[in-house]
């Protein structure tokens, strides 16, 4: 029996949606083969809660925990942080030092698609299509006019390393775009501005499933508000419709770039990709290495049409690890 630490919580504004996600996969672990426990991770503490809620402190140095006198040691650690740190690498890289296998993807890859600039920077030689895009960090100089010469308006203004639409705008008129950039400054002090794309959105599960790098069905997001924000994520203000209503060849087309992406980036465990279609090509937004995994989280959707249970999906990602 492996025991599995499932890391849950973290510092960002995505925690609550995390702890969510963190106890999904702790209520649909196989328990004939693993020994799940809950580890909560946040700023101010770091603690294993058992059945009764109660709390135990993490040591640190060797990520144990001891109860009742009793020191375990887990054999590999499922991922269920979305944000820092457990989606910008920081566990990851604690977790390789120990060596101590853990679900999501390598360090680097964490790091590098957590910040969207830094990742379709990277993916635009490779032929992969993005929006037109301009960069602020915080202190930079605003000049509005450059700004919307270059990505008109309406446009997005959307903090560079931040989740489920925190601090994200859309901007409409001049007048709205100064407010749209402090809102972005209030989750991270880098910001990228884009064009608005006109067309069908899409989220795209990529994972490595049995050994075999595998596509999930499309989601397509119909959103009742102006983008897929928070409230159209998590507040039922949107349809997800799985599968998507598209062509078999944009179907094939939009697989092969999300498919691309995950092995240019040499990634590993979950992703979900999020594009734009306009005029029947495929436009990337973002790449997402801790998706949410609640019941009605898109990626978990998208598993179940494939046939792929949760109890099935989780296992899968902790064997993968265990591998490693």
């Amino acid at each position: 029996m492996k025991n599995v630490a499932i890391i849950m919580g973290g510092y960002s504004s995505e925690y609550k949606i995390s702890l969510t996600s963190g106890n999904v996969v702790f209520n649909n672990i196989n328990r004939a083969k693993f020994n799940p426990y809950r580890i909560h991770i946040f700023k101010e503490k770091w603690v294993y809660v058992d059945e009764n809620d109660a709390e135990f402190p993490v040591d640190k140095n060797d990520f144990s925990v001891t109860v009742n006198g009793t020191k375990i040691n887990f054999d590999v650690v499922f991922n269920a942080i979305h944000g820092t740190p457990g989606e910008d690498g920081l566990m990851q890289a604690y977790f390789e030092l120990l060596n101590i296998p853990q679900t999501s993807c390598d360090y680097y890859q964490a790091a590098l698609t957590f910040n969207k600039r830094d990742m379709l920077s990277v993916l635009k030689p490779y032929g992969i299509k993005t929006a037109e895009s301009y960069y602020l960090n915080l202190g930079d100089e605003i000049n509005v006019d450059s700004i919307l010469a270059k990505v008109g308006l309406p446009c997005f203004v959307k903090p560079n390393k931040s989740g489920s639409s925190f601090g994200i705008s859309k901007v409409k008129t001049k007048e709205e775009f100064l407010p749209a950039i402090e809102n972005a400054y209030k989750e991270d002090d880098e910001i990228i501005i884009e064009s608005f794309l006109d067309g069908t959105e899409v989220s795209v599960g990529v994972i490595n499933y049995k050994g075999n790098v595998t596509v999930l069905p499309i989601t397509e997001i119909v959103s009742e508000n102006d983008f897929f924000d928070y409230e159209a994520k998590y507040l039922g203000k949107s349809k997800e419709i799985t599968p998507a209503r598209i062509s078999d060849e944009l179907k094939v087309k939009i697989e092969t770039v999300a498919k691309r992406a995950y092995e240019v980036l040499k990634m590993k465990g979950f992703s979900r990709s999020e594009f734009i279609i306009v005029n029947d090509e495929p436009h990337m937004l973002e790449m997402n290495t801790i998706p949410g995994l609640t019941t009605e989280s898109i990626l978990p959707q998208q598993a179940r049409e494939a046939g792929i249970s949760l109890p099935e999906l989780f296992e899968n990602a902790i064997e993968l690890a265990l591998k490693k």
